[in-house]
C-alpha cells in the first residue's frame, strides 16, 4: 500500500468473508422475503389484491384518458433508457471492473425469467417504432424480463453510484406501481414479480463480488495517525473481519512501538445492529444498556469508558484516536495491553483482582464481558481491556452480572473451589449470592461463552460450589429474559390447546341443543368413574417410583397432567411433566426417566392384555372385522417398521445414539420389570393402576352412552375406547383430536350404535375426560409451578 509517497507493507487479508457480510446477507433476506410475498399475494390473494388496486385506482383516478397516456408515455421512455443510464453512470465513475457485474445481473435476470414449461422464451421486442409510441414503450413497460433486468443491474450498481443519482433511479424504477394505478387500474403481477426476481439476482451478485464498504481506507487511517504523532511503518492483521471488528497491529515510530488499529465498517454496523436489537426483544430492559443511536457513538462510547477506567488507573490500554473515515468506517486506536493475561498468572494474585473489580464498580462503571484476555496483571495492579459492553453509571444488576462474570472465569482458571472462596473473602458473602442469581447461561455474553470451553457446565458447577460454601439449600436464578423458559412453554401449550379446541367450539351449539335430553345422573356418573384414573395413575406411578416421593402429590400432578398431555402430540408433554415431578421429588434424572418408562410398559401391557381378553368376550357375540386393518395397510406398516430398524442399524449416529441414550433407560426399564417379578404387592400395584386408566376411561364412556339412551354393552363399549385410546397414541393432532372422536363414533356405530346417541355420547365423554381436566389442569399446572413441584 502507498500513502503519500511512502510504501507501508500490509500483512494478512484484509477480505471480509461472505458469512460474516452481514448487509449483504440482510439484504439477500429481504429480497428474498419480498419474491415469497409477492408469490404468495399472487397465488393465494390475488382476487384480494384486484379488488383493492381497483378501489385504490378509483380514488387516485383523476387524470384524463390524454394525460393518461402522456404520463404514460413520459414514463415509458424513462424506463427504457433507464439500464442506459446505470451504464453511462459506471463509466463516468471509470467503474471498469463493475461493467461484468453489470451484464451478469442482466443476463441472469433476463434468463430466468425466460425459462418456461417448453424451454427458453426469447423476448418478443420489435425495436421498429410504430406509429403509436405507447404501444411500443408497452412492451418494455410491461414484460416482467425488463423490469427484472433493470431491478437486477440497478441492485449491483447502487453500491457504486453517488448518492443522488442512486435515490433518482430508484425512485424512477419503483414508480411503475403508482403509474400504473393512475393509469392503468392494475398492476401487473408479472411486473412486481420481474422486480422481486431482479432485485434477489442483484443482492446475490452483490453479496458474492462485493461493495465498497468491503475496501478497508488503510491510507486515511495512516494519515489521522499521522496527525497524532504516530507514523505507520507497516500493518498486521491480527484478526479478520468478522461480528467483530478488522484488528491490525500497526507498527509506529512515535511515543509506542505499536498500536492497535480496529476498524468498523458497515457490516459491523449491521452486526450490532441486529444483535441489539435481539437482546432488546429478548432480554429485560434492566439487562440491556443504552441503546446507542450509530456506530459512530458506540465506538465513542468504547473510548470514554477507556479513558474512565485509566482515571481510575485500570485501564489496560490507552485510546490513542477515535475518527470517521471513508466509506461508513470508524477507527479506534488504542496502546497494546500490558500485563499478563490471568491465565497465566499465579492463584496468590486472585484476591486482587477481586479488588481491582470493586474498585472498577466503585466508580460506578461495569466491564460487561469479563473474559479472560481482557483482564491484565502487572507487578502492581491489574489493569482490564475490552470495554465494548461497558457501561459508565451502571445498575446494581449490571454489576452483579460482573461479578458472576469474574467468578467463572476465575473458576475455569483456577477452580471453583478456590474462585468461590477468594470471592467471598473479597466481597463478602450476601454479595457474592446476590450475584450468584445471575450464574445462568442466557446470563453470559457471548465472549465468555466463546473463550471458555465447557462454559455451561462451569456456570452450573460455580452456582453449586456457592450454595456449599455459604450453606444454602437452594439459590433462585435471577430472570433474565424477558420470557422465562416456562412460560414460552405454557403459552406454546395454550397456543396448541385453542388450536385442538377449535373444531370442538364449531359443534357446541349443537351439542348443547342435544344435552337437553341427556340423563344427569349418568353423566355425574361417568365423571366420576374418570376421577378414579387419576387415582390408578398416580397409584401406577407411585410404585414404578418406588414409593420415593408423595402419594397425594402425584394425584394432583396428574390433573396438571391432563393439560400437558392433552396440547401435545403423543402425549409426549404428559410425560415430560411426569420426569419433571420426579426429579423434584428427589429422584435423579435416569431413575425419574425409568419410572416413568416402566410405568408406560407396564400400561402397554396392561392394555392390550385387556385389548385381547376383551376381544374374546366381546367376540363371541359381535362382529370385529370393521377393526381388522386391511392386508395392504398391515404388510406396509411392516414395511416401515422394518425400514426404520434397518435406517438405525446403517446410520452411525443414530445407532450410536441407540446405544448411548436408548440402552441405558431399556436396561433400567428391564432390570425393574426383573424387580417387580420378585415384588408381587408393587407388581399388582401398578397393573391394578394402568387396568383402572383403561377400565376407567371405558366406564365413562359407558356412562356417557347410557346418559343418551344406551343401546350397547360395557364390554363393546370397552373395546372402543381402546381402540380409541390406541390412536390418540398414534395421532399427530395435541390429544389425539378428531382422531378419537372419529374412531369412537365409527365404532359405536359399527357396534349397531345410533349416530344421534353415539355422536353426543362421544362429545359428552371428551367433555368429562378431556376439556374440562385440561381447565383444571391448566390452574393446577400454575399451581405447582408456583410451588417448585415441577
Amino acid at each position: 500500500m502507498r500513502v503519500d509517497g511512502r510504501e507501508i507493507p500490509v500483512t494478512g487479508n484484509l477480505l471480509q468473508p461472505l458469512v460474516r457480510r452481514t448487509t449483504d446477507i440482510v439484504r439477500v433476506m429481504l429480497a428474498t422475503l419480498w419474491l415469497g410475498v409477492v408469490i404468495a399475494a399472487s397465488v393465494i390473494t390475488r382476487p384480494e389484491w384486484l379488488a383493492l388496486e381497483s378501489s385504490v385506482s378509483t380514488i387516485v383516478d383523476f387524470l384524463t384518458p390524454e394525460q393518461s397516456n402522456l404520463v404514460y408515455l413520459i414514463y415509458g421512455i424513462a424506463i427504457l433508457i433507464l439500464p442506459f443510464a446505470i451504464l453511462i453512470e459506471l463509466i463516468i465513475g471509470r467503474q471498469w471492473k463493475l461493467l461484468a457485474g453489470y451484464a451478469a445481473a442482466g443476463l441472469v435476470a433476463g434468463l430466468l425469467l425466460s425459462i418456461t414449461g417448453t424451454g427458453i422464451s426469447a423476448p418478443q421486442w420489435h425495436l421498429q417504432v410504430p406509429d403509436r409510441l405507447d404501444t411500443f414503450l408497452s412492451q418494455f413497460l410491461d414484460d416482467p424480463r425488463w423490469i427484472a433486468m433493470l431491478a437486477a443491474v440497478l441492485t449491483v450498481s447502487s453500491p457504486w453510484l453517488p448518492t443522488k443519482p442512486r435515490r433518482w433511479l430508484w425512485f424512477l424504477l419503483l414508480a411503475f406501481a403508482p403509474i400504473h394505478l393512475v393509469v392503468s387500474t392494475v398492476v401487473p403481477a408479472r411486473a412486481m414479480f420481474g422486480l422481486a426476481v431482479g432485485w434477489l439476482v442483484g443482492a446475490l451478485i452483490v453479496w458474492v463480488v462485493g461493495t465498497p464498504a468491503l475496501e478497508v481506507p488503510l491510507d486515511a487511517a495512516v494519515r489521522v495517525l499521522a496527525k497524532r504523532g504516530h507514523t505507520v511503518t507497516g500493518f498486521t492483521v491480527v484478526r479478520p473481519a468478522g461480528s467483530g471488528p478488522l484488528v491490525l497491529a500497526a507498527a509506529v515510530t512515535g511515543p509506542e512501538r505499536e498500536l492497535a488499529v480496529e476498524m468498523y465498517g458497515k457490516n459491523q454496523r449491521s452486526h450490532s445492529a441486529l444483535r441489539m436489537l435481539w437482546r432488546w426483544l429478548t432480554f429485560r430492559s434492566s439487562e440491556t444498556g443504552a441503546l446507542h443511536g450509530s456506530m459512530h457513538r458506540a465506538v465513542e462510547h468504547r473510548a470514554l469508558i477507556t479513558i474512565a477506567a485509566g482515571d481510575l488507573d485500570l485501564a489496560g490500554q490507552q485510546v490513542v484516536a477515535v475518527a470517521a473515515l471513508d466509506r461508513g468506517w470508524m477507527l479506534y486506536a488504542h496502546t497494546d495491553s500490558g500485563g499478563v493475561p490471568i491465565a497465566e498468572s499465579p492463584f496468590e494474585r486472585l484476591p486482587t483482582v477481586w479488588k481491582a473489580l470493586g474498585a472498577l464498580h466503585a466508580g460506578r462503571i461495569a466491564h460487561g464481558d469479563l473474559r479472560p484476555d481482557d483482564i491484565r496483571l502487572t507487578e502492581d495492579a491489574v489493569l482490564f481491556g475490552g470495554f465494548s459492553s461497558a457501561e459508565f453509571g451502571a445498575s446494581d444488576t449490571q454489576i452483579q452480572s460482573d461479578i458472576a462474570q469474574l467468578l467463572v472465569t476465575t473458576a475455569a482458571i483456577y477452580g471453583k473451589e478456590p474462585a468461590v472462596r477468594a470471592a467471598i473473602d473479597a466481597l463478602g458473602e450476601q454479595t457474592v449470592l446476590t450475584a450468584t442469581r445471575r450464574l445462568t447461561k442466557s446470563a453470559m455474553p457471548s465472549g465468555i461463552r466463546i473463550s471458555i470451553p465447557e462454559w455451561g457446565s462451569i456456570v452450573s458447577e460455580t452456582r453449586d460450589e456457592v450454595r456449599k460454601q455459604t450453606g444454602k439449600d437452594r439459590i433462585e436464578a435471577d430472570q433474565i429474559t424477558r420470557f422465562s423458559r416456562n412460560q414460552i412453554i405454557q403459552l406454546v401449550l395454550l397456543i396448541g390447546l385453542v388450536y385442538v379446541a377449535y373444531p370442538f367450539i364449531s359443534q357446541v351449539p349443537t351439542f348443547f341443543t342435544q344435552l337437553k335430553t341427556a340423563n344427569w345422573w349418568w353423566a355425574l356418573l361417568g365423571l366420576g368413574v374418570s376421577s378414579l384414573t387419576y387415582v390408578g395413575a398416580a397409584a401406577a406411578l407411585w410404585a414404578c417410583a418406588s414409593g420415593m416421593v408423595s402419594f397425594r402429590n402425584l394425584v394432583i400432578m396428574q390433573i396438571a397432567n391432563t393439560f400437558a398431555a392433552t396440547t401435545t402430540p403423543a402425549r409426549v408433554g404428559g410425560l415430560a411433566l411426569s420426569v419433571r415431578f420426579l426429579q423434584k421429588g428427589g429422584l435423579g434424572a435416569v431413575r425419574a426417566t425409568a419410572a416413568v418408562a416402566l410405568q408406560q410398559a407396564v400400561q402397554v401391557i396392561t392394555h392390550i392384555s385387556l385389548l385381547i381378553l376383551f376381544s374374546i368376550v366381546a367376540g363371541t357375540s359381535a362382529d370385529l372385522s370393521h377393526f381388522v386393518p386391511d392386508p395392504t395397510v398391515i404388510y406396509l406398516a411392516a414395511g416401515v417398521g422394518v425400514g426404520i430398524i434397518g435406517t438405525f442399524m446403517f446410520v452411525p449416529k443414530l445407532r450410536r445414539w441407540l446405544n448411548t441414550s436408548v440402552r441405558p433407560q431399556l436396561q433400567e426399564v428391564l432390570g425393574e420389570l426383573g424387580q417387580l417379578a420378585r415384588d408381587p404387592k408393587r407388581f399388582a400395584i401398578i397393573v391394578a393402576g394402568c387396568a383402572a386408566i383403561t377400565l376407567g376411561m371405558a366406564g365413562a364412556l359407558w356412562a356417557s352412552v347410557e346418559a343418551f339412551g344406551g343401546g350397547t354393552t360395557f364390554v363393546t363399549v370397552t373395546i372402543v375406547t381402546m381402540i380409541g385410546g390406541t390412536l390418540a397414541s398414534a395421532a399427530p393432532t395435541p390429544g389425539g383430536v378428531g382422531a378419537v372422536e372419529a374412531a369412537l363414533i365409527g365404532g359405536l356405530a359399527a357396534f349397531g350404535l345410533p349416530a344421534n346417541i353415539a355422536v353426543p355420547s362421544v362429545l359428552l365423554y371428551r367433555v368429562l375426560t378431556c376439556w374440562l381436566p385440561v381447565f383444571c389442569g391448566w390452574f393446577t399446572m400454575r399451581w405447582m409451578t408456583a410451588k417448585n413441584m415441577i
